[in-house]
């Protein structure tokens, strides 16, 4: 089923050197693509770990999609790759919420010679306040979206593990900079913030490469097509990324197809615009944005797919021969906005 191994840049790393690869895996078409890069190029996937930020943590449901955390299981199971989950408690809605109080600890899976354990760290901090949403803007300062829930959430659970000591590793991610100015500006392989290879008490060595840095959005789809795996039903539902289902880039059509088809979730979003007195985009309501756009064709005509995307699991197929394979209705789609 796999193809030749890729060509090799001046860019990319010696992958037999590092004692394993950590992938951020969000469960998106990059995230993915990049998994499979690896694969391709003849990464043993014993030496892989995914590392999944679940970014409404252990509360109900929120910004993000249900299906997510069972998708991305899925997909490990699908290649034998250990998959482990990790978030801030409360996720999303609790530090979204917080008034007065100290940000939430970090809750991460560990390995064990049994099977799997839960680890905390941080929670300690100053008090503070936000009741308000994250804001539109590329600055992670104020869209502390990413940060808080996904960024520092990786960090955290290399730097609270002795098993990343005198180890080499290197962090993988899925950044294009197709994507964005911003993204663009990102270095194809750097230091990641947890590096203390110069230490000299507890030397920990850990790189951080994007691979797919360079791609183009259609080879990011032509190596998901040539491994036969079916993406994310977001994908199939109309949206073209696989960040929240609710978001804060969202665009018009995005907001008026959560309004016709998944008015449940929009309603509480809403409330909580009202009960903040401040909006998402500041400028205006996500009813007010809703009302310029139109619901994707493709969730309206696929209840099946709405229902699969609400649920928490993935009772669906995850691989599909390549001469089978289309694309979903959201590739190459609108862009939902800037990072």
């Amino acid at each position: 089923m796999f193809i030749d191994a890729p060509e090799v840049s001046a860019e990319t790393p010696d992958l037999k050197s590092y004692d394993r690869i950590i992938l951020a895996f969000s469960g998106g078409k990059d995230s993915l693509a990049a998994l499979l890069y690896l694969l391709e190029s003849g990464v043993d996937p014993a030496n892989i770990e995914l590392h999944h930020h679940d970014v409404d943590g252990d509360a109900p449901v929120f910004m993000d999609w249900a299906v997510t955390r069972a998708y991305c299981q899925a997909i490990a199971d699908f290649f034998g790759i250990p998959i482990y989950f990790s978030c801030k408690l409360g996720g999303f809605e609790r530090e979204m919420s917080r008034d007065g109080e100290a940000t939430a600890p970090i809750k991460f899976e560990v390995p064990t010679e049994s099977g799997k354990a839960v680890m905390y760290a941080g929670g300690k901090g100053k008090p503070g306040t936000r009741r308000k949403f994250p804001q539109v803007a590329a600055d992670l300062s104020v869209r502390w979206c990413s940060a808080y829930l996904k960024i520092d959430v990786m960090a955290a659970l290399i730097r609270n593990q002795d098993r990343f000591y005198n180890k080499r590793t290197l962090v993988v991610t899925g950044e294009r900079a197709e994507e964005s100015t911003a993204r663009s500006r990102y270095l194809t392989m750097e230091r990641h913030r947890t590096d203390l290879r110069d230490s000299d008490k507890k030397p920990r060595h850990v790189d951080h490469w994007r691979p797919i840095h360079g791609w183009e959005e259609s080879k990011v789809w032509d190596i998901i097509r040539r491994f036969g795996i079916v993406p994310h039903v977001a994908y199939q539902l109309g949206w073209s990324r696989l960040s929240c289902m609710a978001c804060i880039f969202g665009s018009p059509n995005q907001w008026a197809t959560i309004l016709h088809v998944f008015r449940e979730r929009f309603e509480m979003i809403e409330a909580r615009e009202e009960e903040f007195g401040v909006t998402i985009r500041r400028s205006e309501t996500i009813r007010q944005t809703a009302a310029k756009g139109h619901p994707y064709q493709a969730a309206l005509d696929n209840p099946e797919l709405v229902v699969l995307a609400t649920g928490h699991e993935w009772n669906a197929p995850i691989y599909i021969s390549p001469e089978y394979w289309v694309l979903p209705a959201g590739a190459f789609g609108e862009n939902a906005g800037p990072l």
